[in-house]
């Protein structure tokens, strides 16, 4: 097993692509500890984990919450001593045009996409130093690296996620911390009402989640960003060329 003896943390994980990717790290050798704001949930994709013969605990916290988020890391170092992977994948949708969108709505996507990112990568941040090992991915969409109508707050916020990603994997690179963007393209709850029926039975999660394990492995790259979705792999690049000549005349 790829994953024996790491000790992950998936946030967003009760439902979805944070469930698909919990299973599979889980199936990989890894004890995970899946966070979800809903307590039940957090339990059942904890459950379904340990009746297949892995170890999880659910915890429910809010990525927003600093305490929460604090207690969440100290139950997880008392249950196994250390924290090795961080999957910032806890997200939510307040789609509207710019026009029509409240602040409030803005503010809400960002808090727990960026925030709540920042806040769990900063919890487990020195304990991965310590551990001179960690691996982090931040959940970045196409809609931060490329825009999508209505959904200026949730685009901001994904592409916010690239630039904390690029620095941190600087910060980190002398402590073994390696930090990469996944961009994944699934069919969720979340995006129901975004996509058509036809285009989400071509979008399973579990299609997904396999571009994961390149990220956190012994061999995981950093600074990268994965695109995923359908099956299919891709890595986008935030490039500046040279430039073109104009000559004169």
């Amino acid at each position: 097993m790829k994953l024996k003896d790491r000790t992950a943390i998936v946030t967003g994980a009760g439902g979805g692509l944070g469930r698909c990717h919990a299973l599979l790290l889980a199936r990989q050798g890894a004890r995970v500890v899946v966070n979800d704001m809903n307590a039940e949930n957090a339990e059942r994709v904890a459950a379904e984990i340990r009746a297949a013969g892995g170890e999880a605990i659910g915890v429910a916290a809010s990525v927003t919450d600093e305490a929460a988020v604090a207690a969440m890391i100290d139950r997880t170092m008392a249950e196994w001593g250390r924290i090795d992977i961080l999957i910032n994948n806890a997200g939510i949708l307040r789609d509207k045009s710019f026009a029509k969108m409240e602040i409030a709505d803005f503010r809400a996507v960002v808090d727990v996409h960026l925030m709540g990112a920042v806040i769990c990568s900063k919890a487990v941040w020195e304990i991965m130093r310590k551990q001179a090992h960690g691996r982090i991915v931040m959940t970045t969409s196409s809609s931060g690296l490329y825009g999508n109508f209505g959904q200026s707050n949730y685009g901001a916020a994904k592409m916010a996620l690239v630039g904390l990603m690029q620095t941190l994997s600087l910060e980190g690179e002398k402590y073994g911390i390696r930090v990469n963007c996944l961009a994944p393209t699934a069919a969720t709850q979340m995006t129901e009402g975004v996509l058509t029926p036809e285009v989400l039975a071509q979008l399973a999660p579990e299609l997904v989640s396999p571009g994961l394990l390149a990220l956190v492995g012994a061999d995981a790259p950093t600074r990268a960003i994965l695109c995923a979705g359908a099956g299919h792999f891709a890595r986008a690049n935030v490039t500046l060329t040279q430039g073109v000549y104009i000559g004169g005349g």
